[in-house]
């Protein structure tokens, strides 16, 4: 025991003497004598472990070496310290490759630049903003919405379910969020519901398993076809120009009767037929159609005395025709040379 007591004295006594000559050129060196010394794993923190083996009465006196110890090496790291805080930074640090220019500012995703154009248009028309989970139960993505118990959209093929619980799913349209205010609030009920959503399906440049969405919802008494007619119409010169023409075409979702889709007229080549609209001079960019009385229905709404609409479209499909970005995974791959040329879009 009395050998080991000696030895610590010994350290301590070599360790006070290297403190005392330590010197230091770069903050990096000052960092590495910090670690060192001071750091958990340091060198005074071990001694403090093998001061459970000094005898009972030697404590004392090894308790106040080592105290002293460490208060030199805390002094003298401060005093390094001090010098370079009332120095200039050496030539050897200064990145002589750094560009004189101020460094450029990041730039907004195309999809948030899309998604805020699409939420000021229809705030203009009334809508107020409503967002929902994306860990979603079945009766607000699906049943609620009047999904028949073998839709294909019920499938695993189709949507992501958590854990294989049929009831637990990440929504796959922001529908739910619709729902959701519609068992919660008394009409009028005038909503957009922007988020991401997410489908059970192959990634490729024309598909992902995760996008975004932006669905509207207006629910009042006397709601009509035409009501619907004329904010897409409203929205599509507002968003693709004055001249932007539209069409609707007949089709089926399970949450609205009658459905349609709708056409824009090719914003690239003014509706005269091109290789991007298929030459057709259309393309598609959203669903809409009335609310299903049985959606009103189960929400607690009264569909003898109200009657709305709905539409949905998804960003993607909107920036695409904004932008004319031919490959979807760009969107998410957070590549800085395709982010940058959305520099100047604020």
């Amino acid at each position: 025991m009395v050998k080991c007591f000696c030895k610590m004295i010994e350290k301590i006594e070599a360790l006070l003497s290297e403190i005392e000559h330590l010197t230091v050129s770069t903050v990096d060196e000052l960092e590495a004598a910090r670690i060192k010394y001071l750091s958990k794993k340091g060198i005074i923190s071990t001694l403090m472990d093998d001061f459970r083996t000094v005898p009972a009465e030697q404590k004392r006196e090894m308790g106040m070496r080592m105290n002293e110890l460490k208060q030199k090496a805390t002094e003298k790291i401060q005093t390094l310290k001090e010098q370079f805080d009332h120095s200039h930074p050496a030539i050897a640090e200064i990145d002589l490759s750094r560009t004189a220019y101020p460094v450029s500012l990041g730039t907004r995703h195309p999809i948030s630049i899309v998604k805020e154009e699409i939420a000021d248009i229809f705030k203009r028309l009334g809508f107020s903003i409503a967002e929902g989970p994306e860990v979603e139960d079945d009766w607000h993505v699906f049943s609620s919405l009047n999904f028949a118990e073998d839709h294909p959209a019920r499938d695993m093929q189709d949507t992501f379910f958590i854990q294989h619980d049929p009831q637990i799913v990440l929504r796959t349209h922001t529908s739910s969020v619709q729902t959701r205010v519609m068992e919660k609030t008394e009409p009028p009920i005038r909503i957009i519901c922007p988020g991401r959503v997410y489908r059970n399906e192959a990634i490729s440049y024309r598909a992902h398993c995760f996008f975004h969405q932006v669905e509207a919802l207006y629910i009042d008494k006397d709601v009509s076809f035409a009501d619907l007619k004329q904010a897409l119409l409203f929205f599509a010169k507002e968003m693709f120009g004055e001249h932007t023409r539209i069409r609707l075409r007949p089709s089926y979702f399970p949450f609205t009767e009658p459905s349609a889709e709708m056409d824009i007229s090719c914003n690239i080549c003014g509706g005269k037929g091109c290789p991007f609209c298929k030459h057709t001079g259309w393309v598609e960019i959203l669903g809409c159609g009335m609310v299903d009385p049985n959606v009103l229905e189960n929400c607690g709404i009264d569909s003898k005395i109200y009657s709305g609409y709905a539409l949905g479209m998804g960003i993607e499909r909107i920036t695409n025709l904004k932008y004319q970005v031919k490959d979807l995974r760009m969107f998410s791959e957070n590549d800085v040379r395709f982010l940058s040329q959305f520099q100047s879009a604020y």
